[in-house]
């Protein structure tokens, strides 16, 4: 009995251990079943994949922006170059009158009910009542070409009232350069009592208000014809009708009060100017 229970022992232990060499051959031959099903599950031809080409209508990236930069040497600026202004009264030479209006006899003088126009102190008044226009002429002067200029006080002066200068005068026919107690300057021509605007009238700072006074200056050339006030000019007229004559004074008073204007320290300079012909185009 001894014997055979031995024998039924070693039996049973040796059973338990092929049913254990069993069970992990089984699921040694499961797990490699469970690979080689997912192995197959696979592409065959299995590559890397590759960076899908951008379309030709998609922006490229933008860099990477830099905040703060190194600085670079900096660039000097350009230094502008002006050109000069034009000369407005070129050629003028010596003084060949100085009238200081201490001879009367050398002017219109006259006295009247509509105005007056009397030389005393030194200087010309032109005095007109409402709607009235009064000139004094400069005997005895006739030029051509001349730079002429006077020092002119508007004491009694409103709106549209004027007073100015003649140039070029023979008789009924003159240049008239007209100060405006507005601010306006105009110039204009007058032939055998016709008149012509041949600049309209404009604005002028320097154009002086009661009881401020200015000085008036014409430069004159060939047809050239330039007002300046001051010493600036103001602009230029081309008329050839009449190249010479004489000068004068007026006042005009446009509105219901009357006008008073002096005129004082007149002097007339020599103009040795000749302008420049214009270059024929090429053909």
């Amino acid at each position: 009995m001894r014997l055979l229970h031995i024998l039924s022992l070693r039996a049973y232990r040796q059973g338990k251990r092929v049913g254990a060499a069993r069970m992990r051959r089984l699921f040694v031959a499961q797990l490699l079943t469970t690979i080689f099903l997912l192995a197959a599950c696979l592409p065959r031809d299995t590559t890397p994949p590759t960076a899908t080409p951008l379309p030709a209508d998609t922006a490229t990236p933008t860099q990477t922006i830099v905040w703060f930069p190194a600085s670079a040497t900096a660039t000097p600026p350009a230094i502008p170059i002006y050109t000069n202004t034009p000369e407005m009264s070129p050629g003028i030479g010596a003084v060949t009158l100085s009238d200081d209006f201490s001879d009367d006899s050398l002017w219109d003088t006259a006295v009247s009910d509509q105005g007056s126009a009397a030389i005393n102190m030194n200087r010309l008044s032109l005095a007109v009542q409402p709607g009235v226009y009064l000139a004094s002429m400069r005997h005895d002067l006739t030029v051509a070409d001349f730079y002429a200029e006077l020092t002119v006080r508007p004491s009694l002066c409103r709106g549209d009232d004027s007073y100015g200068i003649i140039i070029r005068s023979t008789g009924a026919s003159f240049y008239r350069f007209s100060l405006s107690c507005n601010g306006q300057i105009l110039a204009e021509r007058i032939s055998g009592g016709v008149k012509l605007q041949i600049q309209e009238p404009v604005l002028s700072g320097d154009a002086p208000r009661p009881p401020a006074e200015a000085r008036i200056g014409i430069w004159a050339a060939g047809m050239e014809m330039r007002l300046f006030l001051n010493g600036r000019f103001q602009f230029a007229v081309s008329e050839r009708t009449f190249p010479s004559g004489g000068f004068g004074v007026f006042a005009r008073a446009s509105e219901d009060e009357p006008v008073s204007v002096t005129f004082s320290d007149f002097k007339v300079y020599a103009v040795d100017y000749i302008p420049p012909t214009s270059t024929p185009l090429p053909p």
